[in-house]
């Protein structure tokens, strides 16, 4: 907005009414600064060789159930163009529904060194965690990549994502994920937002002072960092380990790097409830994991500001102004971080879900400061301070505290 705009605005307009317009193209200039975000990054990443740093890998595989694409995304990691690597799957016990299609994997792929895990100790509360900590005991390389069981890689997959270690100060490198959504609303959304929104972010923090976290899709580090940072016991109670995974390494002094090798991760239908309950979960996560970051995305949230613009504009035309504004760099970056970025094909087939998703999202942010509870793995949690507390052994604390208060 240039100077004698905002003297035409000041002077049309009184006190707040001027002081909401102007406020209101910040998210305008956040859509426009991840825009150009995305185009650094991505442009410089693609020109870029790729090193041939190569050593074997350990791949870790902690699952829990199957999805609509699970056969498919085990079967990604055993057709790697890469010379030694090994696949450690972990499962809570025999009656996962994974193991058949594990054991299915080991009969298809004879060549591969695959193992599956059963059980683990319980270290805290994050049963994925406690199956990492394991398989990372039982792998035989250094390089320990992490990945979820709803991920699915290309064949260069561990050529690109191992490469940077050969500089020893790179101490975790992640990746970006495409989504498979199923035909439903709810994991379309999902799908949009992380792609559109959620990366955007993830290419400014980049860009503005380097990533100190990491993405819980794919995560490649080494047996020394994990050791720096006390083991992954010291992640077993938090509910974000890819996050606190990531900056922990960080704090130690080792470089997070951003990926150009996207994966994907699978999208399955949901119901209305479960929708919300995965939204507010994470948005709840992010809150307290980074919690001036997160109240910073009020300024990122550009259709309340833009409809809230229109509302109290003095004239037509800066209503209609502010809304197109809204549209076409809200779209614009969608389409460069989401589309010819992540190169994800559900922003791209659904490219028009924005706005709507950008509504619910902002209700989701407003509710997320209503509460410290999350429903995971169908449980109910309090997070406290990134710990995470059965909701029933937080209740069983706060009432022996009044008890004891009244004594």
């Amino acid at each position: 907005m240039s100077r004698l705009s905002l003297e035409v605005l000041a002077s049309a307009v009184p006190g707040w009414h001027f002081l909401v317009l102007v406020l209101a193209a910040t998210p305008l200039a956040y859509y426009i600064a991840a825009t150009l975000a995305a185009l650094r990054f991505f442009l410089r990443e693609r020109g870029r060789e790729i090193a041939s740093y190569a050593p074997a890998v350990s791949l870790l595989k902690p699952v829990r159930g199957v999805d609509f694409g699970s056969y498919e995304n085990f079967a990604s990691f055993c057709t790697q163009e890469y010379a030694e690597y090994e696949i450690l799957f972990g499962v809570a016990d025999h009656a996962d529904p994974a193991v058949p299609l594990i054991q299915r994997l080991i009969a298809e792929f004879p060549q591969r060194r695959i193992r599956l895990l059963v059980g683990s100790e319980e270290l805290g509360t994050n049963r994925k965690v406690n199956k990492l900590a394991r398989l990372a005991r039982e792998a035989q390389h250094d390089v320990l990549a992490l990945t979820d069981g709803d991920v699915r890689v290309g064949p260069r997959y561990l050529r690109e994502v191992v490469a940077p270690f050969g500089d020893r100060k790179v101490g975790a490198v992640t990746s970006f994920y495409r989504g498979i959504a199923e035909e439903n609303l709810g994991a379309e959304l999902e799908a949009v937002g992380a792609a559109s929104d959620f990366f955007a972010g993830v290419l400014m923090a980049n860009w503005m002072e380097g990533i100190t976290f990491a993405l819980g899709a794919s995560i490649v580090t080494t047996r020394e960092w994990v050791a720096k940072i006390g083991g992954f016991g010291a992640i077993a109670d938090m509910h974000s380990d890819d996050y606190e995974l990531g900056h922990r390494i960080a704090k130690a002094g080792g470089k997070v790097l951003l990926s150009r090798e996207a994966v994907w991760t699978m999208y399955p239908a949901q119901t209305a409830r479960g929708f919300w309950q995965h939204q507010a979960r994470w948005a709840r996560t992010v809150r307290l994991c980074r919690p001036l970051s997160f109240a910073g995305l009020i300024f990122t949230h550009g259709l309340p500001w833009a409809l809230l613009a229109a509302l109290l504009a003095p004239a037509p035309w800066i209503a209609a102004a502010y809304l197109l504004a809204y549209l076409v760099l809200r779209l614009t970056m969608a389409w460069t971080v989401g589309v010819w970025g992540v190169r994800d094909d559900v922003v791209r087939r659904r490219l028009w879900l924005v706005p709507l998703r950008d509504a619910i999202y902002f209700v989701v942010w407003l509710a997320s400061f209503a509460s410290n509870r999350i429903h995971w793995g169908g449980e109910e949690f309090k997070m406290e301070k990134g710990h995470l507390v059965p909701a029933a052994s937080a209740q069983s604390s706060m009432t022996r505290t009044a008890t004891n208060s009244h004594r």
